[in-house]
């Protein structure tokens, strides 16, 4: 049931009782968790809400930050920072991954460019030098 214009969202197959009955919430929680902007489920065509495994998993996450105490404007910048944060690693991953690909293509050049050296080790003597006796 993806919607235009979301590619890639999660099938959204839970009615909002089910959903809350998964999620341990009042379904009225749900609406004021949509109201507030800390969950978006999908809508079929007659405007049902209907919500995926992972609005599921998000919902449970909301339960627990305010089972610790944090009221939902909390809850929704701890939401936002922990988003960012895995943005960011994803980021910094595909960057190492780059890094090592660019070393990599600097040290095969590096060995293309280097000349071989002879293995043997000559002895250089000054002639100029005499010995003393």
């Amino acid at each position: 049931m993806d919607r235009p214009g979301q590619p890639n969202r999660p099938v959204a197959v839970y009615v909002i009782s089910v959903a809350a009955e998964l999620a341990g919430v009042h379904p009225q929680t749900l609406r004021i968790y949509e109201r507030k902007g800390l969950v978006l489920p999908a809508r079929t065509d007659g405007g049902s809400r209907r919500y995926s495994d992972a609005d599921i998993a998000h919902l449970r996450r909301i339960q627990e930050l305010t089972d610790d105490g944090l009221n939902l404007a909390g809850v929704k910048r701890v939401l936002e920072l922990e988003a960012e944060v895995a943005s960011l690693q994803s980021k910094l991953m595909q960057i190492q991954v780059d890094a090592r690909a660019a070393i990599a293509e600097v040290e095969r050049q590096n060995r293309r460019e280097l000349v071989p050296v002879q293995k043997t080790v000559t002895v250089y003597q000054n002639p100029r030098r005499r010995s003393r006796k």
